[in-house]
């Protein structure tokens, strides 16, 4: 399978975060290499290496965002809470799949009130999520209830992948099924790169929910040295003109600053040396390294970092758009070249190699 195939195939399966479980199934069963799964639903694979050189985690978060059933209205209309940084403003009219179960899911529309009935107030107001009910066709709670539907069900956009010209995919779960997508394509690369450190490659949880589930994971693992692959947001578009220069097509990223800032406070510096090995192993592989640094993001290498007494670590990843919408746009140009830039990054971690921040900085 092409990087294109696993990707589209990831964004049809719906994995609500706390609700990975049939991600990790296809993921385990399409890996050629033996996996390991812990309690939380994390899944990864271990490949070792010379255990004299700093042993790496690569992770990629298999979660989406999405809702949470809250209630069921007795004329079978449904209810909903968010899960994660759902846009509200761009929610009503989407199309929406109720998760009771593989091949008895649910379609359902998040509904929008007639324009021909609404207000001059209201055709400029955005309704915030309690206010929101998905219209799954059912005329009452019970028929509801027959469907499998309760308090509870995982709810996602209706699953996707849309091509755009030669080298565009769009739909939901692109955060972050594309860097999903990347470690299978990585994997299979390193397979015959046998001179290399130990390396765990690994498929995470609850990113969307609080940034936590890979903690543990890292925990267990103790791998001295931890890349997180993710979005990176691209602003190239007329609504992000001024936030950075991440453009499409323009090649792998790193963050070299994150802050989350709205009542989380933590974020990542990247480590020097993982900075001067993606910018090395770019340089050695020839491909573009785009940067970015930005506030408002924020993923779970910012905890992973802070594991087994302090983890090297850096966000690397691909541009963008649309992030949290029901449809976002990535280009697998750049997520090739990110494969190319992880795997050549790993070459470079020999005998020479060394995290002594002072061999870094100025």
């Amino acid at each position: 399978m092409t990087l294109r195939d696993d990707l589209t195939a990831l964004m049809g399966i719906p994995g609500l975060s706390g609700h990975e479980d049939r991600v990790r199934r296809w993921i385990a069963q399409r890996l050629r290499v033996p996996t390991e799964t812990d309690t939380l639903g994390n899944l990864w694979a271990t490949l070792p290496g010379d255990p004299g050189l700093p042993s790496v985690m690569l992770f990629a978060h298999m979660d989406q965002l999405g809702f949470i059933v809250r209630r069921i209205d007795p004329g079978g209309t449904i209810g909903i809470e968010r899960m994660g940084g759902v846009p509200e403003r761009a929610l009503p009219a989407q199309e929406v799949i109720l998760c009771v179960g593989e091949g008895r899911d649910v379609y359902g529309v998040i509904a929008n009130k007639s324009h021909h009935a609404t207000t001059p107030d209201e055709k400029y107001t955005v309704l915030p999520v309690p206010e929101l009910y998905i219209d799954a066709g059912l005329s009452s709670a019970a028929e509801a209830d027959a469907a499998g539907i309760r308090i509870g069900t995982p709810v996602v956009y209706a699953p996707g992948a849309v091509p755009m010209g030669d080298h565009l995919i769009a739909g939901p779960a692109i955060d972050d099924r594309a860097g999903c997508a990347v470690l299978i394509a990585l994997i299979e690369r390193l397979a015959g790169s046998p001179a290399r450190p130990t390396i765990h490659v690994a498929f995470t949880v609850l990113e969307e929910f609080n940034l936590r589930g890979a903690a543990p994971l890292a925990e267990r693992l103790k791998p001295d040295m931890a890349i997180q692959i993710d979005l990176m947001l691209a602003s190239d578009t007329p609504d992000m003109a001024g936030r950075g220069e991440m453009i499409l097509g323009g090649g792998p990223g790193i963050s070299l600053y994150s802050f989350h800032g709205r009542g989380t406070l933590n974020g990542v510096i990247p480590h020097p040396a993982m900075v001067a090995l993606m910018e090395g192993a770019a340089e050695t592989a020839g491909l573009p390294l785009q940067r970015s640094a930005s506030t408002g993001i924020l993923t779970d290498l910012s905890y992973v970092q802070l594991t087994n007494g302090g983890t090297a670590a850096i966000d690397a990843g691909y541009p963008m758009r649309h992030s949290h919408s029901a449809r976002e746009i990535c280009d697998l140009r750049d997520l090739d070249a990110l494969t190319t830039l992880l795997h050549t990054a790993l070459q470079a971690i020999g005998p020479g190699f060394t995290l002594d921040r002072d061999a870094y900085t100025r």
